[in-house]
């Protein structure tokens, strides 16, 4: 089964807007913490549908983002995913509550300190540095296990703990800690 989705993390004052999720029961990213977006309706631009996602989950409408890569997700529960990951920096419009988790601003030096998933940790820290457009795909097993990572066509040492962001994981990060 494949599946098309969106995420945006938001930034603003040095935070992340981060979507706890803990409402639907069978949640693939039940109590973890990620940024904000869905699947696509049909015939949906991956732009529009990450614009309605971010609209229908806080009633901000960005007025300033940018798509920053690609993120394929493949279970060895078949299911793969394909995901358009962007940032925004400006938006208009009041928050709303959120019926998919709790949202909240959270300092994006202090964002891998929460309950995400590992592959999450790896594109968080490439957003970081500022990476161009990037492929990446994240590979997990029954046990949502990261068990493979492969950017830009290279695989990544899922065992080396500098290709994820860690505390103080920020756009003033040293170098391209991925191998090449």
């Amino acid at each position: 089964m494949h599946k098309l989705s969106t995420l945006c993390y938001i930034e603003h004052d040095g935070k992340y807007l981060m979507l706890h999720r803990t409402v639907k029961e069978n949640d693939v990213n039940k109590d973890k913490w990620i940024g904000v977006g869905g699947h696509f309706e049909e015939d949906e631009s991956p732009e529009e549908c990450m614009l309605r996602e971010v609209k229908e989950e806080t009633g901000y409408t960005l007025t300033s983002y940018r798509y920053r890569g690609i993120v394929t997700f493949v279970t060895e529960k078949g299911l793969t995913e394909y995901m358009s990951l962007f940032t925004a920096d400006e938006f208009v419009g009041e928050p709303i509550v959120c019926d998919e988790g709790e949202l909240e601003w959270i300092e994006i030096d202090r964002v891998s300190e929460l309950n995400l998933w590992q592959g999450d940790k790896i594109f968080l820290k490439l957003l970081a540095e500022e990476v161009p457009f990037f492929s990446l795909k994240l590979v997990y097993d029954r046990t949502d296990r990261l068990i493979k990572a492969v950017l830009d066509g290279k695989d990544l040492d899922i065992s080396d703990q500098s290709i994820y962001c860690r505390a103080n994981c920020t756009s003033q990060d040293d170098g391209n800690n991925y191998e090449e």
